[in-house]
């Protein structure tokens, strides 16, 4: 008596991978954009000499100490470019994002599978990245050269984080933003690299805060540079540095708020504004 063989049961079908999530790709994008970054020698070298250049020329004009402070000039211009540093994004992001679509790089991403926030990701990273670096860089110049002294209390390096990835942040999606300003790649430096010259002035990178007229510091208060230069201070300048601020006080709830709200701010602007094709392009 013959017997029945069962059929062999059909093995189950691989799962399908789908599509890569949009951190992965934005990290991927990252590590392209920061090859790419480091790739043009000559900007690298601009943009990490420029502000020691700054700090080493203000710092060794203007040494004289603030009175009653216990603290000098020069460490007050420490902690002013540091807020530029965590700022470049706005500059770097603008004229760069306006470059990628002049040329037609983000028309063409634009029609890959690649995610829109991937491309977006990416760029952010890559700033966080620069930033940093900028930072460590006008950090270890401040203590070797101009005597500025590191905070040794772990909230202080809670402060210093919070405000350089709010700050960051907050720059990025502006710089977002304003890219779609420019006409043109050619354009794009002019008319992204003025307002941030003038906001540097203007809210105390290399004019004390204090010394600012009243219009002056109303207008600087609108902005984040004003505000991260601010918490910047209250990070490295300590208690004797308060002083020196307008209200007396730091008024880190105060930078929390108006940061945040520039976070929140930048992104509104950059669904509402950003543009992929150039205006070439219609």
């Amino acid at each position: 008596m013959s017997e029945t063989v069962a059929p062999a049961s059909a093995a189950p079908a691989p799962a399908s991978a789908g599509p890569p999530s949009v951190i992965r790709v934005g990290l991927s994008r990252a590590a392209f954009e920061t090859r790419m970054f480091f790739r043009e020698k000559d900007a690298v070298i601009f943009t990490f000499s420029f502000p020691i250049v700054l700090l080493v020329i203000f710092g060794s004009i203007f040494k004289a100490e603030l009175e009653g402070t216990g603290l000098n000039v020069s460490q007050l211009y420490v902690a002013g470019l540091i807020g530029s540093a965590a700022m470049t994004g706005f500059q770097n992001l603008g004229i760069g994002i306006a470059g990628d679509r002049d040329d037609g790089t983000l028309k063409r991403l634009a029609g890959t599978p690649m995610p829109p926030a991937a491309y977006f990701v990416g760029k952010a990273l890559n700033t966080l990245l620069v930033s940093a670096v900028q930072v460590a860089i006008l950090l270890a110049i401040g203590v070797a050269v101009f005597e500025l002294e590191l905070p040794s209390a772990l909230s202080d390096w809670l402060t210093f984080t919070w405000v350089f990835v709010l700050g960051v942040l907050g720059s990025s999606l502006l710089g977002i933003a304003v890219s779609s300003l420019p006409r043109s790649a050619k354009s794009a430096s002019a008319v992204i690299a003025m307002p941030f010259v003038v906001l540097q002035f203007i809210s105390g990178v290399f004019i004390p805060i204090s010394q600012l007229p009243e219009w002056v510091t109303r207008v600087a208060s609108f902005f984040p540079l004003k505000w991260m230069c601010q918490g910047f201070r209250s990070v490295f300048l300590g208690d004797g540095g308060a002083t020196l601020e307008l209200a007396k006080s730091y008024e880190l709830d105060r930078v929390a708020l108006i940061l945040g709200a520039w976070v929140v701010g930048g992104l509104v602007l950059c669904l509402t504004t950003f543009r992929w094709k150039g205006r070439r392009d219609g």
